[in-house]
């Protein structure tokens, strides 16, 4: 038994699990009617409901010991006060300094970052004003009405998920497109809705070479020349989110256009340094302010409150129940809202990537279950198809389920049914329909008795399928960012207890070699290495 399952907090609730498997949550409210007073709590504008879930005030109890067993707190303040916990690659994990409003000093080597941090807000701020006032113009002498934002990974799906949630904040005067996949179709598209004299490039990558965004950016830069342009007009229409300051001026942009990005700054983290430009450019940068504080007061309720009442750790834990205790593989998001449909992809990033390990820190690997499998789409459409699954298969899957109360442009009549249909499936889940009722629905329907229980069958739901129910007055920049530093945090807690660096992500390192030897044999390079299947499929694009 590994270390970590032989915590006195693992061992009791893996005896805990046994006695809750044989229990329903029905029974639990039934039992106590102050349970969802007792499991639920409020921080930093958003209202978490977790009494449907399968645990007692037992095994809370426990979940929370497993916490301190696992030194969670101090896990909390490493990251905060700059200590390089992503220990594969040496760094501090401080992307909560971006957001940093406390007056406060972070230190890292002996330098305060906040300086840095203070100096490209200031940047992005002025840069934004410029384009949003038509001072910065085009080659012909046009303001910029359209940006194209070039990235991949956190750099696309950050910036990407904030501005489709953000819509109703959006500037009409200045829209703002991504492209992340190489797949040629992308960029060619986007291009070919692009009006080159009004367009501004925002070319996001620290290294100045990931190899998708530099195509993406090469392919957008020979367009931009083949419009009757020159080389020096590309400074005007192509700025960059980079530390490699002397690869973008040699690609032509303006070194003064050139956002700097931190080593401690993880992709799938960075929404809150220069990678949120489009953020900025989309809906302001008072607006892209306003994220900023509510993610930093999302920190300090983390940094400061009990562990019963904190939200990230609450949700880490009941987490780390259902995947360690009750079998659970998955974790599924479900978004009642239409602009926060991509939240779920959003997730999906931060956390496979962060906990998708089965190495601990030291290098050992492990014998529990680690990362769950996150998914996801927005309600109602999930109803009407992978719903089925959740509410009838013996699957167990935990579900978070978020809605505002208010919606911009509300329409009563569809919010209510979107209320209904959103609080009706926690309902559902929880209680079921067990084959007694079933049978009896079927009373008046003339059936023999045999076909009268057949169909009972197959309308029976055991219910007792977990979920967690969030939500917000209404999504605002600031909820927005209070509700993503919420599972940033989320992440990091069960990333400690399961003991794994949750910031480095060599899986992905790993594709990306591999994708380049591949491409060298596509372009004429044997590779008496690779396996027979590789260089069949290789051999079929060749002669294609």
């Amino acid at each position: 038994m590994d270390r970590i399952r032989n915590a006195l907090a693992w061992q009791k609730l893996d005896k805990l699990a046994a006695l809750v498997k044989r229990q329903h949550m029905k029974d639990y409210f039934e039992a106590d009617q102050s349970r969802y007073e007792k499991m639920s709590l409020d921080a930093c504008g958003i209202h978490l409901d977790y009494s449907k879930n399968r645990v007692t005030e037992d095994v809370l109890s426990a979940l929370l010991e497993l916490a301190n067993e696992r030194a969670v707190s101090e896990k909390i303040e490493q990251m905060f006060s700059g200590v390089p916990i992503n220990n594969t690659e040496n760094r501090a994990v401080l992307h909560t300094a971006l957001r940093n409003f406390s007056g406060k000093p972070v230190m890292v080597n002996n330098k305060d970052v906040m300086t840095g941090v203070l100096d490209t807000l200031a940047k992005m701020k002025a840069f934004t004003a410029s384009i949003h006032s038509g001072e910065h113009k085009g080659c012909t002498g046009k303001a910029i009405k359209n940006v194209v934002a070039i990235g991949i990974g956190g750099s696309f799906l950050g910036p990407k998920i904030v501005t489709e949630a953000l819509k109703p904040y959006q500037d009409k005067a200045c829209k703002v497109k991504f492209v992340a996949n190489v797949d040629g179709c992308h960029i060619h598209d986007v291009l070919a809705e692009t009006d080159y004299e009004t367009t501004l490039f925002v070319m996001s990558s620290k290294s100045f070479g990931t190899q998708e965004t530099l195509q993406n950016t090469l392919t957008a830069k020979a367009w931009f020349l083949a419009q009757g342009t020159e080389e020096k007009d590309i400074a005007k229409h192509f700025v960059a989110v980079s530390s490699n300051v002397k690869a973008a001026t040699e690609f032509g942009m303006d070194a003064n256009n050139v956002f700097p990005m931190a080593d401690w700054v993880g992709g799938r983290y960075s929404l809150w340094s220069a990678i949120g430009l489009p953020i900025c450019l989309s809906i302001g940068y008072d607006n892209f302010r306003e994220i900023l504080q509510g993610a930093f007061e999302m920190d300090t309720h983390f940094q400061t409150a009990p562990f019963e009442k904190n939200m990230p750790v609450i949700m880490a834990m009941l987490g780390i129940w259902y995947r360690n205790f009750m079998g659970a593989q998955s974790h599924v998001l479900l978004p009642y809202y239409h602009y926060l449909r991509g939240f779920p992809a959003y997730v999906q990033q931060l956390d496979m990537e962060s906990n998708g390990k089965t190495c601990t820190t030291d290098g050992q690997f492990v014998e529990h279950g680690t990362g769950p499998i996150i998914w996801g789409s927005e309600g109602t459409n999930g109803q009407h198809s992978f719903h089925q699954l959740i509410h009838q298969s013996n699957v167990p899957i935990p579900a978070d389920f978020m809605f505002p109360l208010k919606v911009p442009n509300q329409d009563d009549t569809h919010h209510a049914m979107l209320a209904s249909n959103c609080f009706g499936q926690t309902q559902a889940l929880m209680q079921g329909k067990h084959f007694e009722a079933c049978y009896d629905d079927l009373a008046d329907a003339g059936l023999p008795e045999e076909e009268r229980k057949r169909i009972a069958a197959h309308k029976t739901m055991p219910g007792n399928k977990p979920s967690n129910t969030l939500i917000f007055e209404q999504l605002d920049p600031k909820t927005l960012g209070a509700l993503i530093a919420l599972y940033e945090h989320k992440v990091l807690v069960q990333g400690a207890i399961w003991d794994l660096n949750s910031f480095d992500q060599w899986g992905v390192e790993l594709g990306k070699v591999l994708g380049n030897k591949v491409l060298d044999m596509i372009n004429g390079d044997i590779d008496t290495q690779a396996d027979a299947s590789t260089q069949a499929l290789v051999a079929k694009f060749k002669n294609a």
